[in-house]
């Protein structure tokens, strides 16, 4: 007996790769640029917004892991520049902390943030902007549903690289861990993985809605 696996293909194939970065920059403005000079100012955009989202932090009394905005910002830009692009923006974010540019939480940097308890945080984002990345590519970000699911995998996978690593470079049992580096966060990040996953479907209605002369 043989199963059929369900297509994860949200789009006809004339659509799929396109994401709602590919509607952000006016016609006017993508006819003088080439794409891969667009291509780079919108991953610099997105390492931008990944900076501010970490600026953006809320020490917890006695918690290694800060509240952060971080979550919220990986979503939007894996899920706005796709699989390729995304990846290399949130690790472009990553780099420039690593050599040393104050651009994570609480404004540290260097390698030794990677090294502690918050580095397995930080290399979740990249899989995650990459997986929602994907994902949007396949058309998951036009509907709610789809977009809940797509944002749910992606902090879902911040975690599952996140915790452990909490855990090992912290000396903490895996119950601590999760007291520490789950728990606290969990309501936030459900508020922040619903904003996003509101702000995907209402973004391409706004692009359906646009003049057609784009």
């Amino acid at each position: 007996m043989s199963y059929a696996i369900p297509s994860l293909t949200r789009v006809s194939a004339a659509e799929r790769g396109l994401t709602i970065a590919d509607f952000l920059v006016p016609v006017r403005v993508g006819e003088r640029v080439s794409p891969r000079s667009r291509d780079l100012g919108l991953v610099l955009a997105g390492a931008a917004l990944m900076v501010l989202g970490s600026w953006i932090s809320v020490p917890l009394p006695g918690n290694p892991v800060p509240f952060t905005l971080q979550t919220l910002a990986v979503l939007i830009v894996g899920g706005s520049l796709g699989l390729r692009r995304g990846s290399i923006s949130v690790g472009l974010f990553v780099a420039l902390g690593v050599v040393g540019l104050p651009v994570f939480a609480e404004s540290r940097g260097g390698l030794q943030v990677i090294l502690g308890t918050n580095g397995g945080y930080l290399i979740g984002f990249i899989a995650a902007g990459g997986l929602v990345g994907r994902l949007a590519e396949l058309g998951w970000d036009r509907h709610i549903g789809g977009s809940v699911g797509m944002n749910l995998l992606g902090t879902a996978t911040i975690y599952l690289v996140g915790v452990p690593w909490l855990a090992v470079a912290g000396g903490l049992s895996a119950a601590d861990a999760f007291r520490f580096g789950l728990v606290p966060f969990l309501a936030a990040d459900v508020v922040k993985l619903l904003v996003a996953a509101g702000a995907f479907p209402a973004a391409w209605w706004v692009v359906g809605r646009r003049p057609s002369d784009r």
